[in-house]
């Protein structure tokens, strides 16, 4: 098969999709995002880290429910795969009808989440207890769903109430039941996650899972899992509630540019994109106890 016989079905911010048949191919480029745009920097071993990374929660995770992964070795791919630029970074997966919802979990108060909290003592819509501090864990995980966004317009926050809503429209007769079972595989996912890496030095504050339907209409785990781009990842150790936190993920990207708004052109400068993965690389390795080469 000649390269010039896979071109992508669709490009997101940082995946590309590939049709194959009865599956598809995720590649992760290394290609960042913030803020909803495509930096013009490429960040190298950046895709190759969330693939592996979500292999590995995948894997963690498929007691509490199926995944769309079949494989994450291009040896198992069409031929078109088995170039340097591909291996590591792809991955086939089963072809889902995706869900209209993106499922957010938010373990601290952090972010947005911390903003909405000081004007009204909320976060989408969630009243929380009162006296709570910057980046202070919640006394549980809350489900904050958002709408998906297409590349260049923003995800909007969503009740739950919203969320069954979007679900009906689209499959009738089963907004409630696709509801609860998202909330409900959301937050357990959150909490088997969030205690394995605790005990490996990491707080994952939150994160956002997406699902699909499979053949038979069960929901299935799909996209990407607890990288560094879909979550904010903080070290356990010298955390301290209080003010924002170190960060693992592309949260340090983010800050630079806030940081340096209106005099960046959407451009890293070349030893914060370095330090960027070496974050990405550190988290990989405390939750997996490997380096990315031995994955």
């Amino acid at each position: 098969m000649s390269a010039n016989e896979m071109k992508p079905i669709k490009e997101g911010k940082v995946r590309e999709i590939y049709d194959n048949g009865d599956s598809l191919i995720m590649v992760a480029t290394d290609r960042i995002s913030c803020f909803d745009v495509i930096l013009k920097n490429q960040i190298h071993k950046k895709g190759a880290v969330l693939t592996q990374m979500s292999k590995f929660w995948f894997d963690l995770t498929s007691d509490i429910l199926p995944n769309h992964m079949l494989s994450a070795d291009v040896k198992d791919m069409p031929e078109f795969f088995r170039q340097p630029q591909f291996d590591g970074n792809s991955m086939m997966c089963k072809k889902l009808t995706m869900l209209p919802v993106e499922c957010i979990v938010r373990g601290y108060i952090t972010g947005s989440g911390w903003a909405s909290y000081q004007k009204n003592g909320t976060v989408c819509g969630i009243t929380l207890p009162k006296g709570l501090n910057e980046s202070d864990k919640l006394p549980e995980p809350i489900y904050t769903p958002s709408t998906k966004a297409e590349i260049g317009d923003h995800d909007e926050n969503i009740s739950f109430e919203q969320s069954v809503a979007l679900l009906e429209k689209q499959f009738p007769g089963k907004g409630q039941e696709y509801g609860e079972q998202l909330r409900d595989y959301t937050i357990a996912l959150y909490k088997k996650c969030a205690d394995y890496a605790l005990e490996r030095g990491i707080i994952i504050a939150d994160t956002k899972f997406e699902f699909g339907l499979d053949e038979t209409g069960k929901i299935v785990l799909g996209d990407e899992m607890l990288t560094p781009d879909s979550s904010r990842f903080w070290p356990a150790e010298g955390y301290e509630a209080g003010h924002g936190q170190p960060s693992f993920d592309k949260q340090f990207a983010r800050d630079w540019l806030k940081q340096n708004e209106g005099n960046h052109d959407w451009e890293l400068p070349e030893d914060i994109a370095q330090k960027t993965i070496d974050k990405y690389l550190e988290a990989y390795e405390m939750l997996t106890g490997k380096t990315l080469d031995e994955a």
